[in-house]
């Protein structure tokens, strides 16, 4: 009786000190629950990226490839006329000839609320994203007007009598010249300028958990070592990014739903000039120069360390780099962290953000 007397009041003690809370510095905060409204967001959001950032090689591989093959076959054969054949569609006459107005309209404050969130509201910081714009601007406007004037140095009016384009076509001739194809080029050059800048959105929604995180670390007055992004930026620049964060995402999404709407819109507008308008060798020539025009830019340019202007969702932090494993974890355990459960590009296990291991079930 003694001894199980004994045992029985050692369990207890045992069970009693198990459940002693331990001295620790608090608990981790963790996300908040989202409104339905904000997943619905989301996941309109999440539809708009992977519309957007589809595989941009194979993209441009289907633009070269639609310019040659299929003017090649429109220049051969007639295809039946419909609304998008005719140039006073409404598309072609709001959109199209003021496509370049559309893409700035949608571009400008995107680029501009990203960069000044990222870059906590540094206003040199935030003109080096936006200069992006205006070069891209500059570009547009040289290559439409030196088309244009192709046209009219080696064209000619099929009346001998009339040199001028205008009074040739005022007087009901026919100009003849070579007609790069001003369309061609704005849609295919607007659609990967649109491609290109809303790649700030790319971890977007990671912030919130890094400002929660680095908040929590600081007030605890923890300098121990930590991977969060924010660990380098001051106490003043953290507190503009919460402030400009929480105030612009709502509008940052609304604008990315804009600019994949708008450059949905272009692609199928492509598709209505390639079949009805143009010549296949004005088409290509165009596509191929603003297929150029973008690679020289951002893909060469704008990739140069030390040489503004800087590229889409650079700051003074770290928050779009992809993710990879940890080289020295074991094969099956890496496998477990790659493959956990996601929703909308998201882990669904907190845990799966920072990369810990999520809790076995039993």
């Amino acid at each position: 009786m003694t001894s199980r007397a004994n045992f029985n009041k050692s369990s207890r003690m045992n069970f009693k000190f198990q459940n002693e809370p331990s001295e620790s510095k608090g608990n981790k905060p963790t996300r908040e629950a989202s409104s339905v409204l904000e997943i619905i967001t989301l996941m309109i959001v999440h539809i708009c990226k992977k519309l957007l950032f589809y595989d941009t090689n194979l993209k441009i591989a289907i633009y070269l490839g639609a310019l040659f093959l299929l003017s090649l076959i429109a220049d051969v054969l007639t295809f039946p006329k419909s609304y998008f054949s005719r140039s006073d569609n409404i598309f072609n006459q709001y959109f199209v000839k003021i496509g370049w107005f559309w893409t700035l309209f949608l571009t400008i404050p995107y680029v501009f609320l990203t960069s000044y969130t990222t870059c906590c509201g540094k206003r040199k910081l935030i003109g080096t994203h936006l200069v992006r714009l205006f070069i891209a601007t500059l570009f547009w406007y040289f290559w439409t007007t030196l088309f244009n004037v192709i046209e009219v140095k080696y064209g000619r009016c099929n009346s001998r009598n009339i040199t001028d384009k205008v009074t040739c076509l005022k007087n009901g001739h026919f100009w003849n010249g070579f007609d790069i194809s001003g369309h061609c080029f704005i849609l295919i050059y607007s659609s990967l300028i649109l491609i290109e800048e809303a790649k700030a959105i790319n971890g977007w929604e990671r912030i919130k958990d890094f400002i929660r995180d680095e908040t929590y670390s600081r007030s605890l007055n923890d300098k121990s070592a930590r991977v969060n992004p924010l660990k380098n930026i001051n106490k003043e620049d953290l507190e503009v990014l919460k402030t400009s964060y929480e105030k612009f995402t709502p509008y940052v999404r609304a604008f990315l739903i804009a600019i994949a709407g708008l450059q949905l819109l272009w692609d199928v507008m492509l598709v209505s000039t390639i079949l009805y308008y143009h010549i296949m060798v004005e088409k290509f020539i165009s596509g191929v120069i603003a297929i150029l025009t973008w690679f020289v830019t951002y893909r060469v340019w704008y990739t140069l360390p030390y040489l503004l202007p800087n590229p889409p969702g650079q700051g003074l932090f770290k928050y779009n780099m992809e993710k990879s494993a940890p080289l020295n974890v074991p094969l099956r355990k890496k496998s477990s962290i790659n493959n956990g459960k996601h929703f909308m590009g998201m882990p669904i296990n907190p845990n799966q953000e920072s990369g810990e291991p999520a809790e076995e079930t039993k």
